[in-house]
């Protein structure tokens, strides 16, 4: 169940991202949001999980939140989720751990934090407003509080030119937080994007999908944490599915047939991928 809380995102200069450009970013009133909880429930009923929009929700005061928490949970006492979007800086900036374990106790089960990269020249390059040691202060008080945190990591973001830094310096970033999940997904260039004139002017080269491969068995080979490690976006050439460190050997051996596969055979080994056509929805 989707719960628009905010509206856009209040940072909005991501070089990859075209989602809210031309929106404002504001906050809704809090009694126009308990207001949709409660008609969601006359309209669809029990749910399980509930997501809250739109891109940093947690940027709103922690009453505010505990309030809007307290309420959701008034009108679904089945709730197993409560979820939203945070950015790292804005974490740092308007919460403190005792806050955020407030937040667990009213019930927010879970915060997803676009890391992109762990690389501090690429996190510059793609004007994503936090460096590396900020993202692991805000990763790190996330996981102290008891909230599950799911961090986003680009494949491909950096090019052929920065993808062994890239995936390094994301491993040893993700490796000091130790978050609940790490989700990859795989960069599609977006039209009218500063990222997609980047690539368009040749100033780094777009990863091939041999490319992108070798980078996730870099960054998984690198990993050493206790995550659930999520390749489960249609932009991704694989499904690259596990749980660390238990199935690191598996997943390793399995992006190595393939690597094998399309370097010996890439006709074959191409069958084996997402379609490109499909990657671009």
């Amino acid at each position: 169940m989707l719960i628009r809380v905010t509206r856009n995102c209040p940072w909005n200069r991501c070089a990859f991202c075209n989602m809210y450009k031309g929106q404002r970013f504001s906050r809704r009133p809090l009694e126009d949001v308990k207001r949709d909880i409660s008609m969601a429930a006359d309209v669809y009923g029990e749910r399980p999980t509930m997501f809250w929009g739109d891109s940093n929700s947690i940027i709103l005061k922690t009453e505010e939140l505990e309030e809007l928490l307290n309420h959701t949970y008034k009108v679904y006492p089945n709730l197993k989720r409560v979820t939203s979007y945070a950015r790292a800086k804005t974490i740092i900036r308007t919460k403190t751990v005792q806050e955020l374990k407030r937040l667990h106790e009213a019930g927010l089960t879970r915060l997803h934090v676009g890391l992109e990269t762990g690389d501090d020249w690429l996190l510059r390059f793609i004007n994503k407003g936090a460096t590396a040691e900020e993202m692991v202060k805000a990763g790190r008080m996330v996981v102290e509080s008891g909230i599950e945190l799911s961090e986003y990591v680009i494949l491909g973001l950096g090019g052929v030119e920065r993808s062994e830094t890239h995936a390094k310096e994301t491993a040893k970033v993700l490796n000091q937080i130790d978050p609940a999940f790490i989700r990859v997904r795989t960069l599609v260039p977006i039209p009218t994007t500063p990222l997609y004139e980047v690539f368009e002017k040749g100033l780094l080269h777009l990863c091939s999908p041999l490319d992108v491969l070798k980078e996730t068995r870099s960054l998984i080979a690198e990993l050493e944490v206790n995550s659930e490690f999520l390749s489960d976006h249609v932009s991704n050439y694989l499904p690259v599915n596990g749980k660390l460190p238990e199935d690191k050997d598996d997943l390793l051996e399995y992006l190595d047939s393939n690597i094998e596969l399309l370097e010996v055979d890439p006709e074959t080994g191409m069958k084996l991928l997402q379609p490109e056509y499909l990657r671009r929805l």
